[in-house]
């Protein structure tokens, strides 16, 4: 605004030497060291070091050093003004002064307070006078109280007093306390507070504030000191009745009030109002909301806004009140700020005849006042044709060097003051490069570099850079000259690679220097590590390559850092860290280990780096702080906070419980909640004393187990269910057996648990009959059989009933079924499977839940073989209700007989009458021998068995042949049709010699042909090599053999027939098929049949006799040779089975004895 008001030939002045100075104009006023190492040029003087201020002199400090620094060439002197007269400290000779320095020191050894005041010290050469900031220097005083008789303060009941602290004044910060004369501290509350000036006020007056031992006490932290005022007495007079008073402020007073701070410093405003009732506070600002920041002390009645800033002013308002009325007072608070630098004169080198501009503005409310100086003096005292102000600014107009100088800004208000020194030195030199000849520099293809060439001069130079001695200045969008003289190349190629030259030039000369520039490959991370989870305990491997120039061979480093810090590898026996080429390798992983892990490829001039996130895996960590609350009668709240997942989310909680009663010490799962739960209510049951725990489960596993609650034992109570899992059997007739599952000890929510059992007849009309036990389990006698009863039972304890019971249905006792399947048939479906179908027995028949029907068999001999022989017995069971099934495995070619009869849980019913039926003819077994017995050049000998399962009538013999030789190709098959059942030999003729033949035998029936047996011959070279079949057969001693053998088998069959017909004697066969072994029937509900093969082998020779008391007995395949089975069922009728075998092998060794036994 005020440049506004100038003349237009004054702001074109200005603009023009704005421009001109800002053009030659550096940055520093310093000389640098490197230029006063070759040429000696004089400097201004500047404050290096000072002391800060205000400077306390602590009683406990030894000394007090007062510090002025500088530099300068020629080296400066000091000189020193005291509240603004001159002051030389050498003439004091306790002061102890510093050589070629402007510091003192002040001792502390005597009386300080003449030292006190304020010092500036003045560093000078002849080139000019810098000064320092003020320093003053405060002698503190011993804070005390003033000795005084206090009277003691009366006041009625209900009345409101002060108690005035008046702190002697100190070194901040003051901290007051009340407190009593045994250094209690008085209670303070709504009622009763401190103010901001230590004052105790009272609101009211109760009879508890009579006390004679009211004392303040002052604290000064930096002098370490704390004063107590004399002990105050306090007498309140009792009345009759408090009257209600309307609220009025004791502090502040009157209705308004002003408060001015600095920018930055804390507000604290207070109201204490007195009043009955005692007041309450609030707080508002005019207009607008109270900042967020604001915070509200001793019982609302201190506001407090920390670091005030503009938006922070305005008017506030406190308002006490209570029901009688209320008290206002505003507030109003203005926010001013210290001077603040908005630009800061800097020192300059300008050259001869230049003009030079000398900036100085500053900010602050209020408004900074702007003061200069040159050499330390007012510019009254150092007038100078050439110099003009106009207000902020100094303009020197046609510099000389007479015109440098050290220039003083000073900016100040109330609130503070700033000071700065700006060297001036007006000069003219030649360049100077103070960067070294002959530098190297390594620059990365692809990336900058940067060349130095530091140029000190007077005026400016301007610097220009070649390459290998070209005339030309290297230029380009890749290349720039900075103002400091440096030249940077973005992007470097291979080409940019040589010699290059820096030259600068002002007015007064030229200077050159030469630099070397290699261009070197890039440093890349080729292969990095992904991020990686591993589980704790186990090895993890990070890998990293990286490619880098051959020429850092020796220089290049791969590094790792974690979490941005080197890591320190060794290889002691505690070291779990290993680099091996790029790979490092953590051993027994820990939670410590996780982080991010940095690959790090360095070479001196570059670098690269590849990161990854390294997660340990593990267990959750336990669950803490649980906590029980509502406690119900039936239930608590339980919560958690959850514990370190350790990288997998919790999946779920598992709670556990523990009692102290039954089972104590063991640990057992209540109920599980999903992860994302804190929190639970689980249902419990009475009169039982819980304590939980919490474990957490993640991916990985199972955590450790929280620490356990508190005990809780919810009130005993009824039980909340009752038993289940009835079960109604019937063992016998004309019982019935109820048994249930027990409730467990926890259920019982009491003591005194029993059950009533009640039942009645369904079938009929029947009252309910009911019985107490305690045991599980009741066994209702003089049943009927087989009928269905109602049953239910009811937990009680001494809290009362369980809940209304379900009622169950079951039958009394089984009998066995009294009727055998009527109308028998067998269809027969093929040579080994026949389908039999029956009439099924009536319900009434059963006696019993129906298990099935059993079909037993055994095979009377083979067709083929006109003697009978009994063989094994086969039991099938199909459970269900079921008129026909499918018997499998039977041989072909032969006659059976077969028995049905039903089962129910009792047992076997009787069997039907014995049906007897054949199976046809079906195809032959496998030969079971088949060998070459001799070859020749042309021929191959043949000897085979014929199937010892024919299962048929044989017809004859298909024998086939081809040529094989070892090659992929084989020979067409031959085929030879033998259709005499009873040649065992045969010659194959014809054959190629040396040629390997496989050889196909199979055994034929009408129905067919068997399965193959194959065999392989080699015919000869010779014609007259013996055929080894005839060969040995024609020896003397295998003729004498197989005569032996002959002999002894005859002898044999002797021996067989004898002992049969001694056998013959005992029936017990029969007597066994009269008494089938109940244990030995299975049945399988899960499929459709089972097949059992009795064990049990029929005795040849023995057939006759057996037949003959068969007979006696009407018949030979009566129903009770293989009828009665018995059979085992489940309470709730469902069959239990197994086949027979094991009773039947018992009577089968008893038979086997019988033989050996003489008559």
């Amino acid at each position: 605004m005020r440049l506004q008001q100038r003349s237009p030939g004054v702001v074109a002045v200005l603009g023009l030497m704005t421009y001109v100075c800002a053009f030659y104009v550096t940055t520093a006023a310093d000389i640098p060291l490197e230029v006063l190492a070759h040429t000696n040029i004089e400097q201004l003087p500047t404050i290096t070091a000072q002391s800060p201020s205000p400077l306390i002199a602590f009683p406990f400090d030894e000394s007090f050093p007062v510090t002025c620094e500088a530099k300068g060439n020629p080296e400066p002197e000091f000189t020193w003004r005291k509240n603004g007269q001159e002051f030389d400290p050498s003439l004091d000779p306790r002061l102890m002064k510093e050589e070629n320095s402007g510091t003192f020191v002040i001792p502390n050894n005597g009386n300080l307070t003449e030292y006190q005041g304020t010092y500036r010290c003045y560093a000078s050469n002849r080139m000019g006078t810098a000064i320092s900031k003020e320093i003053e220097f405060i002698v503190p005083n011993v804070p005390k109280f003033p000795k005084e008789t206090l009277e003691p303060v009366v006041v009625e009941e209900g009345q409101a007093f002060v108690l005035q602290c008046d702190p002697p004044k100190g070194i901040p910060p003051l901290q007051i306390y009340w407190m009593t004369i045994n250094l209690q501290h008085i209670e303070q509350d709504e009622r009763v507070s401190m103010g901001l000036n230590g004052d105790l006020y009272f609101s009211h007056a109760v009879e508890k504030d009579s006390r004679r031992d009211y004392c303040c006490f002052a604290a000064f932290s930096k002098i370490r000191t704390i004063v107590q005022k004399n002990a105050m007495s306090v007498v309140v007079k009792t009345t009759n009745a408090i009257l209600d008073r309307r609220p009025s402020l004791l502090t502040p007073s009157g209705v308004r009030s002003e408060t001015h701070l600095v920018k930055g410093e804390d507000l604290e405003w207070e109201c204490i109002a007195e009043g009955f009732p005692t007041p309450s506070v609030e707080w508002v600002k005019l207009g607008r909301r109270l900042p967020d920041k604001v915070k509200m002390e001793n019982h609302r009645k201190r506001l407090i806004v920390p670091r005030v800033d503009r938006e922070d002013g305005g008017k506030y308002m406190c308002k006490a009140k209570n029901a009688l009325g209320e008290a206002i007072h505003y507030f109003t608070l203005t926010v001013e700020e210290p001077p603040e630098w908005v630009v800061e004169p800097e020192g300059q080198l300008s050259m001869i005849g230049s003009d030079v501009l000398i900036k100085c503005s500053a900010s602050g409310a209020p408004q900074p006042r702007i003061t200069w100086r040159v050499n330390g003096e007012p510019l009254t005292g150092a007038p100078s044709g050439n110099r003009k102000v106009f207000d902020d600014t100094i303009v020197l107009h046609n510099a000389q060097v007479s015109d440098s100088a050290v220039y003083q800004c000073e900016a100040s208000n109330k609130h503070g003051t700033l000071l700065s020194n700006a060297n001036i030195m007006i000069m003219n030199l030649p360049p100077m490069i103070l960067t070294k000849e002959g530098e190297d520099y390594s620059a990365v293809e692809g990336k900058g570099v940067m060349m130095h060439c530091s140029v000190f001069s007077s005026p400016p130079s301007t610097v220009t850079w070649s390459k290998d001695d070209s005339p030309e200045s290297v230029e380009g969008p890749r290349f720039a000259v900075h103002d400091n003289g440096s030249l940077e190349i973005y992007s470097a190629e291979k080409d940019d690679a040589g010699q290059y030259t820096c030259l600068a030039k002002n007015t007064e000369g030229s200077s050159a220097v030469n630099a070397a520039l290699y261009v070197k490959d890039p440093t890349r991370v080729v292969a990095a590590q992904e991020d990686l989870q591993i589980l704790i305990g186990s090895t993890a491997q990070l890998s990293c390559y990286a490619e880098y120039d051959k020429s850092f061979s020796d220089d290049f480093e791969l590094l790792w850092e974690k979490d941005d810090m080197a890591i320190g590898l060794n290889h002691t026996e505690n070291s779990r860290y290993f680099v091996d080429g790029g790979i490092l390798q953590i051993v027994n992983a820990s939670h410590r280990d996780q982080g991010v892990f940095t690959c790090v490829a360095r070479t001196p001039v570059d670098r690269d780096s590849a990161s990854t996130l390294l997660m340990v895996l593990d267990v959750p960590d336990a669950p803490e702080y649980l906590v029980l609350s509502e406690h119900k009668s039936k239930s608590v709240k339980l919560k958690w906070i959850p514990g370190d997942d350790h990288n997998s989310s919790v999946s779920e909680f598992i709670i556990e419980y523990e009692e102290s009663q039954w089972e104590p010490g063991n640990w057992k799962e209540l109920l599980r909640v999903p992860g994302n739960h804190n929190q639970v209510v689980p249902k419990l049951h009475g009169h039982v004393d819980y304590r939980f725990r919490v474990s957490a489960l993640n991916a990985v596993g199972r955590g450790r187990p929280s620490g356990p609650t508190e005990r809780y034992k919810p009130p005993p109570a009824a039980p909340d269910k009752n038993p289940e899992n009835i079960k109604i059997e019937g063992h016998l007739p004309h019982e019935m057996d109820i048994n249930w599952e027990p409730l467990p000890p926890i259920e019982h929510n009491g003591p005194g648990l029993e059950y009533k059992v009640s039942y009645r007849r369904q079938d009929v009309e029947d009252d309910w009959k009911e019985h107490m036990v305690k045991r599980h389990s009741f066994v209702v006698k003089n049943t009927p059989t087989f009928v269905p009863y109602e049953i239910k039972i009811q937990a009680r304890n001494h809290q009362g009933w369980g809940p209304e019971p379900r009622i169950v249905t079951g039958y009394s006792g089984e009998d066995f079924p009294s009727a055998a399947p009527d109308d028998v048939a067998v269809e027969v479906l093929n040579s080994s499977v026949v389908k039999v179908s029956w009439t099924r027995v009536h319900k009434d028949k059963l006696h019993g839940h129906l298990g099935g029907y059993r079909v037993n068999w055994w095979r009377l001999r083979g067709l083929a073989d006109s003697k009978k022989s009994h063989g094994e017995k086969h039991t099938l069971a199909f459970p269900g209700d079921r008129a026909h099934a499918t018997v499998p495995g039977l041989r072909p070619f032969s006659e059976y007989s077969l028995v049905v009869m039903t089962f129910n849980g009792r047992g076997n019913g009787p069997g039907s009458h014995p049906l007897n039926f054949k199976t046809p003819e079906g195809a032959p077994g496998k030969n079971p021998v088949f060998q070459v017995t001799g070859v020749q050049k042309h021929s191959i000998f043949l000897l085979w068995a014929p199937p010892s399962e024919p299962n048929g009538i044989l017809t004859g013999y298909l024998l086939e042949y081809q040529l094989i030789n070892g090659t992929e190709e084989v020979g067409p098959l031959q085929t030879v049709d033998i259709s005499d059942p009873h040649t065992t030999t045969w010659i194959l003729r014809d054959l190629e010699p040396l040629g390997k033949y496989k050889l196909y035998l199979r055994s034929c029936t009408a129905v067919g042909c068997g399965p193959v047996t194959s065999e392989e011959g080699i015919t000869t070279l010779e014609t007259s090599l013996p055929s080894i079949h005839g060969g040995i057969s024609t020896r003397g001693w295998f003729i004498g053999l197989m005569c032996a053998i002959a002999f002894l088998t005859l002898i044999v069959l002797i021996a067989c027939f004898v002992n049969r017909n001694k056998g013959g004697k005992y029936s017990v066969k029969e007597k066994e098929d009269l008494h089938p072994d109940v244990e030995s029937q299975g049945m399988n509900d899960d499929t459709f049949c089972e097949y059992s093969d009795n064990d049990e082998k029929p005795l040849k020779g023995s057939q006759r006799s057996l037949s003959r008391e068969i007979k006696a007995g009407d018949s030979g395949d009566s129903l009770v040779e293989y009828g009665e089975e018995d059979v085992q069922f489940n309470e709730d009728g469902s069959f239990i089975g197994e086949y027979a075998g094991r009773k039947e092998k018992r009577a089968s060794a008893e038979i086997k004895a019988g033989v050996q036994t003489p008559a």
